[in-house]
């Protein structure tokens, strides 16, 4: 289904668009960054913070990295300020690139089990199709970010795979 190049085209892209959402939010306000916006996150701030938390998320149920405090109702809050956000954005992206060039074909393979708050129940998966939805649900609230920075006044950059600089090998 996927590859190791694959994750790790994803893990690097997924790091370039948040330095460039970065660089958009940096040109609003507090007020326009945690203004309740209707999205389902509320604010941008709140949206960033959840992309952040389940990234968090994630990576601990795919690596040893440990589970972040709170579940999906706290996670809009879990950093208060953007400079907050933006370190801890910073490491989880090296986070993810660090695991995304260890991986291996192998580690692709078999099924994840973890407890879903969500579903309310145990959950058993393809590790692969695991990977593929925390890339694409990056993607997914990443776009309602850009909707709403858009909205704010802000200038987000591109957000297509294939005008990343430096992509690296192509899966």
């Amino acid at each position: 289904m996927i590859t190791p190049a694959y994750c790790l085209t994803m893990a690097r892209y997924n790091a370039w668009q948040n330095r460039a959402m970065q660089r958009a939010m940096e040109t609003l306000s507090t007020e326009d960054l945690t203004r309740d916006r209707g999205a389902f996150f509320g604010s941008i701030l709140g949206t960033v913070n959840h992309i952040l938390w389940a990234d968090q998320t994630w990576l601990s149920r795919l690596s040893d990295m440990p589970k972040p405090q709170g579940g999906i109702p706290e996670s809009p809050n879990i950093c208060p300020t953007l400079p907050v956000w933006s370190a801890e954005r910073f490491r989880m992206d090296g986070r993810f690139i660090l695991w995304a060039e260890a991986l291996r074909a192998l580690d692709l393979t078999g099924d994840l089990s973890w407890y879903s708050g969500v579903l309310k129940g145990d959950v058993k998966m393809p590790v692969a199709r695991v990977v593929v939805h925390v890339f694409n649900h990056q993607t997914h609230h990443r776009g309602q970010v850009h909707a709403m920075l858009t909205a704010a006044g802000a200038t987000p950059d591109a957000t297509d795979l294939f005008a990343m600089p430096d992509a690296g090998p192509w899966p």
